[in-house]
């Protein structure tokens, strides 16, 4: 191995660490939470695309944790954000970690991916560019990954709240 693959290689396991690290701390926070709210929920920590993802889950299908959820997942993206800032608070640096609860976030993810290649499927028919209604950065995020693996391209346009996605032909 030569000295930059050997720095590489240690910069990877660093970064997998301080993530690990990441989801750690969150867990720990996200159990407290837990334990106050006295709702019952298993907490699941990985590194997924180099982001911490914890994923708090329930036996009994989640019925308690949907509290959590909110409408539209408004209460989870608050809890999420305060999660990050939990993290922040422990560590100093910004956090990237995403939450899961009861499966919210996975569910939504795959239909956002069959929405993008629909749009992208219509794009690729009329030639035409679709724009999409406002989404949240997650929800973009989503929808242009299955812009982009259709091939076609897309970009966000507007300001937040109402931010959107216009898919492109290519």
């Amino acid at each position: 191995m030569t000295e930059g693959t050997t720095s590489a290689a240690a910069e990877g396991v660093d970064t997998l660490s301080r993530l690990e690290q990441e989801g750690e701390i969150a867990a720990d926070y996200l159990e407290g939470l837990l334990d106050i709210a006295d709702l019952d929920g298993d907490i699941d920590m990985d590194v997924e695309a180099d982001r911490a993802a914890v994923s708090i889950i329930s036996e009994g299908g989640g019925r308690d944790l949907q509290k959590l959820v909110g409408r539209d997942g408004e209460v989870l993206e608050a809890l999420q954000e305060l999660t990050r800032l939990a993290v922040h608070r422990e560590t100093g640096d910004r956090s990237r970690l995403m939450l899961d609860i009861a499966g919210f976030r996975a569910k939504k993810r795959a239909e956002l991916s069959e929405l993008g290649a629909k749009a992208a499927a219509e794009v690729k028919s009329t030639g035409e560019p679709v724009k999409m209604n406002p989404m949240t950065p997650f929800e973009r995020k989503v929808v242009h990954d299955a812009v982009k693996a259709a091939g076609l391209r897309s970009e966000s346009e507007g300001e937040e709240p109402q931010r959107f996605v216009v898919v492109l032909p290519a």
